[in-house]
């Protein structure tokens, strides 16, 4: 397990009370469990304290906080999670242009469970580096669900298979659409080029989605810098043996054997992957119905109790299969050097004692 240095009850202190600024904010990250595993030293932050500072009011601004009364989880989100994953990044962003990538925008894989806040972080490392003048976008594989007619047939060719039967694992992706934009994003290196990315829409057809028209796609200029791709199961490899697969859930056996088709259309074209680890794939169901909760709370519809376990049901035989070997090994094309795995609790904080790496 990988330890920080401990400063002891002042920076406890300084996280409790007053704005944070000057030796009182670099106590306070010097007390935060991602340094090393962001590659990050005490002498550096000492060093850049000024750019923690003004990184750190542009994240607030982001995310609404008011910087001079941060709470202890405003405080915690922005010093002891984003911004030493933002340094990372943005350390891989200078060590891809080093190695001759700069023909090619840096593609950054995101592998992290349903609601565990990789849809935020995201958002932030894009905002900041956008704002920061390095031309960033994002998409998901959320992006490339099969269109509702192909889902539909799909469903219906395995009418035995309830994992196939709704969006999701692996199988129901258009594999080819999402290459193409990957490399479309990752290529878009040229001031004025464009590109349009693909959005679904899951509330159509009652719920069940479809691919949003493209008018409705947003659409990127290049120059590009940064590609954050994000998704659940990204960087998932499929059991070797296809009966682990069936003593997981008979249903997964399929899946298993179509997800070994994205290591080439997908993963191949990451260039650097972070992963966000938990302790227990359940915690998605908990998190799930507190996101249904927020949505009620604010007048919108959202599923009952026995509908959110339906819905969370589909996806944990791919968790309990797949997560060991993610944890163990990295991504399927995880590197040295490019590999980032981050462990948060159930309050999607980085736990104090992070894993080793594994690649």
């Amino acid at each position: 397990m990988t330890k920080v240095p401990n400063v002891g009850a002042h920076a406890a202190v300084c996280a409790a009370d007053g704005v944070l600024e000057g030796s009182d904010l670099v106590d306070y990250v010097l007390s935060g469990p991602l340094l090393a595993s962001c590659g990050l030293t005490p002498e550096s932050v000492r060093e850049n304290a000024a750019e923690w500072e003004r990184l750190g009011r542009q994240l607030a601004v982001q995310l609404e906080f008011d910087y001079e009364h941060l709470d202890r989880i405003q405080r915690l989100r922005i010093f002891h999670y984003y911004l030493p994953v933002y340094f990372w990044v943005d350390g891989q962003l200078r060590a891809h242009r080093e190695r001759g990538g700069g023909k090619t925008a840096l593609v950054l894989g995101i592998s992290a469970p349903q609601g565990c806040g990789k849809t935020t972080i995201v958002e932030q490392l894009e905002a900041l580096c956008n704002w920061l003048g390095v031309a960033a976008a994002s998409v998901s594989i959320d992006d490339f669900y099969l269109t509702r007619a192909d889902q539909a047939a799909l469903a219906e060719a395995n009418p035995g298979n309830r994992l196939l039967q709704l969006r999701g694992n692996a199988g129901t992706h258009d594999l080819a659409l999402g290459s193409a934009t990957i490399q479309e994003l990752r290529g878009l290196r040229q001031a004025g080029a464009t590109a349009a990315v693909p959005r679904y829409d899951k509330s159509a057809f009652g719920g069940l989605g479809d691919r949003a028209p493209q008018s409705a796609w947003p659409v990127v200029k290049g120059p590009l810098e940064v590609v954050f791709f994000e998704g659940w199961m990204s960087g998932f490899a499929p059991l070797p043996d296809p009966a682990a697969a069936a003593a997981v859930d008979p249903s997964l056996a399929l899946v298993n054997e179509m997800l070994g088709a994205y290591r080439e259309a997908w993963d191949a074209l990451v260039d650097s992957w972070l992963v966000i680890r938990i302790g227990d794939p359940q915690w998605v169901f908990k998190w799930r119905l507190q996101a249904e909760e927020r949505m009620k709370a604010g007048g919108k519809a959202g599923m009952s109790a026995e509908q959110i376990a339906d819905f969370v049901s589909r996806f944990i035989p791919a968790y309990a299969a797949f997560l060991p070997r993610l944890y163990a090994a990295g991504p399927t094309t995880a590197q040295p050097g490019r590999t980032l795995i981050i462990e948060v609790d159930q309050n999607r904080s980085p736990v104090a004692q992070q894993p080793a790496p594994v690649v």
